[in-house]
């Protein structure tokens, strides 16, 4: 047996490393022990963070309580990884930090299905984030274990992990292959698996003192648990990757950024990266550029970039300006080499050995609940080339059930917005309450782009657009952007009261605000205008995991692929998508204090870019 000493908050804990089949006996005697005390600290080690490509080991799992740990050398053989695997099974209750890593992990490598193990688990990283969801750069302490407990248990607790950070330089080693070629043996490497064990156990009751005490529901944490376990099942599935057609957008897109890049070149920017060299040229062309950085230098943003190319976020055309050839360059170019390596290059370096893409969906994503999922949650809404390259299964097509202007009906439900929610319950799951608006304001005869101003003057209420960024967007002159910001709060009054009274309440509770759902949402006192939106995003990224629960109860889990804002993207059979469309469409139908929220099934082809205009 090696064992390791070290202080943590003033006390010696202890980590042993068992080395022989007398060993492993003890630890099973602990186990039992530390179950009936329960529940008990889980962690692994690990070759990386790609679980499911070829390369990927389990080398070692950490069983601890808040005074002694275990580290069970899996990677030694059957002996160790059938002992280990033993606890694993028969523990009643765990306690992991970011438990969903270590779900998958397990379920992969050890035989321990996320089935059985998740039920078991309460997870410290979804206890903290309910207590702050905020990250470092945001004024938080962020969700990472070793940050909390130098808050919450020693502050002496991240040295270990700068220990080893030393010890992987040592030897010629990175942070990136060090996990994967430190010896087992290594002191350090050992006792830094066994404290994240201790770690998690002390940190736990801490995190269920904190929530008490600020009155976060014990229903929250339970529903981000399950939520959690449903979405580590779907990470598993994974989504098939069209290799060959990705490789070949791979090289398409590396030309498509050549290409513009040659062609800014030829008005003297050599870089398109080069914002100064930008600016001068847009100069040298004509244009007036008024916006600045901080720092004062000349704003060429892809904001500015595409107002200039007559272009609004989504990338189509305003029809308000003739396009500049410059911005037009500048934007494509920038855009291809973006997709190249974000998208193309990156599927391909995380596609599994099984030739899927396993998303890791991070359930508690942004601060207010939203979640993200790597590659995808950032593409452009209406491209279809990177979503060309995730398939259906075979035999498959693919269904996307998309709430339908979901910002806007919560909006109305959570501000009681008279007008809006009347329109809402009376107008039926086809109702456009842009164009409503429109109406309302311009008479029957508002035309489409009328429908647009009021479209921008709406979103503006949900995420707190300025005028000029609404203007920007919309193509519409900020005088008239100005006036339907007036006519929208003449013709909904309760926005105006609702904003007013959020940012008392937020101020009143420490600059924190109250979601529907009980989520503390924490306000910088700078943007407390934010406050509408944080609570629109939580709402409706809650109805998206509510749906979620519903797809789950309905038995089409093992058919459902992603979720992507207030999307759920799913692989059904062909000959049965009709049915599959309409199920998916009732689970993510239902009702927020009275105003219908209401979702639309499409059904596409093979890919996912069928739904955008892929021919497959």
């Amino acid at each position: 047996m090696k064992t390791y000493r070290h202080a943590v908050a003033g006390e010696t804990v202890t980590v042993h490393v068992p080395q022989d089949a007398d060993d492993l006996g003890a630890f099973l005697d602990w186990v039992r022990e530390a179950d009936a005390r329960g529940p008990v600290g889980l962690d692994t080690e690990t070759t990386g963070l790609g679980i499911y490509g070829a390369d990927f080991r389990l080398r070692t799992v950490q069983f601890g309580d808040r005074s002694t740990a275990w580290v069970i050398h899996w990677e030694r053989g059957a002996l160790f990884a059938d002992v280990a695997r033993r606890a694993l099974e028969n523990v009643r209750r765990f306690v992991i930090h970011n438990a969903p890593y270590d779900w998958a992990v397990l379920d992969r490598c050890a035989g321990i299905k996320i089935e059985s193990l998740a039920p078991r688990t309460t997870d410290t990283r979804i206890k903290a984030a309910l207590i702050d969801p905020r990250q470092p750069q945001e004024g938080g302490q962020g969700t990472a274990l070793k940050p909390l407990c130098a808050l919450y248990v020693d502050p002496l607790a991240p040295d270990t992990q700068a220990d080893l950070v030393q010890v992987f330089r040592a030897h010629g080693l990175t942070k990136a292959n060090g996990f994967a070629k430190i010896d087992l043996d290594d002191p350090t490497f050992n006792l830094y698996g066994g404290l994240d064990a201790i770690f998690a156990a002390r940190l736990d009751p801490i995190l269920t003192f904190e929530l008490e005490r600020l009155g976060v529901r014990d229903a929250l944490t339970e529903y981000e648990h399950e939520l959690a376990r449903i979405c580590t099942i779907m990470q598993r599935r994974g989504i098939i990757l069209d290799a060959e057609y990705t490789r070949e957008l791979d090289v398409a897109l590396g030309r498509e950024a050549e290409e513009f890049a040659e062609k800014a070149a030829r008005y003297g920017v050599e870089s398109v990266h080069a914002t100064r060299q930008i600016a001068e040229a847009l100069a040298g062309m004509g244009e007036t550029l008024t916006e600045r950085t901080a720092s004062g230098a000349v704003r060429v943003d892809k904001a500015v970039l595409l107002s200039l190319a007559d272009r609004d976020m989504r990338w189509e055309r305003i029809g308000s300006r003739t396009p500049n050839a410059l911005a037009e360059a500048v934007l494509h170019a920038k855009r291809a080499s973006k997709w190249k390596s974000a998208y193309a290059g990156g599927f391909l370096k995380a596609v599994g050995d099984d030739g899927r893409y396993h998303a890791s969906i991070n359930t508690l994503g942004a601060r207010t609940g939203r979640m993200g999922v790597p590659l995808v949650h950032q593409l452009p809404s209406s491209d279809y080339m990177v979503r060309r390259c995730l398939l259906a299964d075979e035999g498959h097509v693919v269904v996307s059930t998309d709430f339908q202007a979901v910002e806007m009906r919560v909006l109305a439900a959570l501000a009681k917005v008279r007008r809006m929610v009347d329109g809402f319950v009376s107008g039926g799951s086809g109702f456009d309450i842009h164009m409503f608006t429109a109406q309302l304001v311009k008479g029957p005869n508002a035309t489409k782009e009328d429908r647009k101003l009021y479209k921008g003057a709406g979103f503006g209420k949900v995420y707190g657009g300025g005028v000029r960024t609404l203007a920007r967007q919309t193509g519409a002159s900020e005088e008239e952007i100005r006036r339907a910001v007036a006519a929208y709060d003449r013709l909904y009054p309760e926005i105006r009261r609702s904003t007013a009274r959020w940012q008392r309440e937020a101020r009143a509770n420490g600059m924190v605000a109250v979601s529907a759902t009980g989520r503390r949402l924490p306000l910088d006192r700078d943007r407390v205008y934010a406050v509408t939106n944080y609570l629109c995003q939580s709402a409706g990224r809650d109805l998206l995991g509510q749906a979620i629960l519903n797809v789950h109860e309905a038995g089409l889990l093992d058919t459902t692929l992603l979720p992507i804002h207030d999307e759920l993207l799913a692989s059904v059979p062909a000959k049965e998508a009709k049915e599959y469309a309409r199920v998916y469409k009732k689970c993510m139908t239902m009702s927020l204090y009275g105003v219908p929220i209401t979702a639309d099934a499409e059904i596409g082809g093979r890919s996912w870019g069928s739904l955008y205009g892929a021919d497959y």
